[in-house]
């Protein structure tokens, strides 16, 4: 490469696409007898910027990503991010015992089932 393909730039002129953009995280979500089980993809995501709303069988899974600036810009393109998603979830789900884990920009929430809601086996007597 001898440099002719990469045009000079003018003073001042700072070409930027950066801007708060929306994106949907991506999510697994499993489910066995105890819990469902969710894992939603946010990337440099920090926890203290997410937030996990539960309400009359409605999830809502939001985060924040912020990107500071480390200097004078020549060019930008990676930015700040909002994830959003929502769900319905059953009304079976105990709430006050939801958890969260946040690793490797993957978001775990684990939402147990009530006793209720559970399996249960039935025990056949002999008549």
């Amino acid at each position: 490469m001898d440099g002719k393909d990469i045009q000079k730039k003018e003073s001042g002129s700072v070409q930027s696409t950066r801007s708060t953009s929306k994106a949907i995280p991506l999510v697994d979500i499993y489910e066995n007898e105890e819990e469902i089980l969710l894992h939603a993809e946010m990337p440099g995501v920090d926890k203290k910027n997410i937030t996990v709303n539960i309400d009359n069988g409605n999830l809502t899974l939001s985060g924040i990503r912020t990107v500071g600036k480390a200097g004078a810009a020549d060019w930008e393109e990676f930015g700040d991010v909002e994830y959003q998603r929502s769900f319905s979830v059953p009304q079976t789900i105990e709430v006050d015992k939801v958890r969260a884990e946040l690793k490797d920009g993957v978001l775990a929430l684990h939402l147990p089932k009530s006793e209720a809601a559970r399996p249960k086996m039935v025990e056949i007597k002999a008549g």
